[in-house]
C-alpha cells in the first residue's frame, strides 16, 4: 500500500464561503476547518465521500465547457456525483444555485455548472 492517500479536492472560486455553501447544501457535507479565505468541508462522520476544500482566487476565471475556441480557459477537472434519482436531483441541483449544461452528451449523467463555473456531472448507475 502506498504511503499517500488523495484526501482532497480544492476548488478555487471567487468567493469560497459561498461555493462552499452550495456543495454543502448538494452533499449534505459539513464544514471540517475554516479560514477566511479558504473552508474545507466533508461527510458527516461514518459515512463516505471525499472532502473539498474552496479558496478564494479574486483572479479566478470561470472554465468553459465543452470548449468552444483555443484561448479559452479550459476545463482542467470536474466532479462526478454519483445518485440514485437522475432527474430529481438534477432539479434539486438546479434549485440549490447550479446551471444545467446546454450540452449534454449521455443519457445516464447530467452535467451541469456549479455557482463559480466549474462543470460537474449528477450520474446514474444503468443496467447492463
Amino acid at each position: 500500500m502506498s504511503p499517500t492517500r488523495l484526501s482532497t479536492v480544492v476548488l478555487d472560486a471567487h468567493d469560497a464561503h459561498d461555493l462552499a455553501g452550495f456543495y454543502l447544501r448538494l452533499l449534505g457535507y459539513q464544514v471540517r476547518a475554516k479560514e477566511p479565505d479558504w473552508l474545507l468541508i466533508g461527510p458527516p462522520p461514518g459515512t463516505e465521500g471525499l472532502a473539498l476544500a474552496f479558496e478564494t482566487e479574486p483572479e479566478y476565471t470561470r472554465p468553459v465547457w465543452p470548449t468552444r475556441k483555443p484561448g479559452e480557459q479550459q476545463m482542467m477537472l470536474h466532479l462526478d456525483i454519483e445518485v440514485d434519482d437522475l432527474e430529481g436531483e438534477t432539479r434539486r441541483a438546479v434549485a440549490e444555485g447550479a446551471t444545467l449544461a446546454e450540452h449534454q452528451p449521455q443519457d445516464d449523467v447530467r452535467v451541469l455548472f456549479d455557482p463559480a463555473g466549474h462543470p460537474f456531472c449528477l450520474w446514474t448507475e444503468t443496467p447492463q
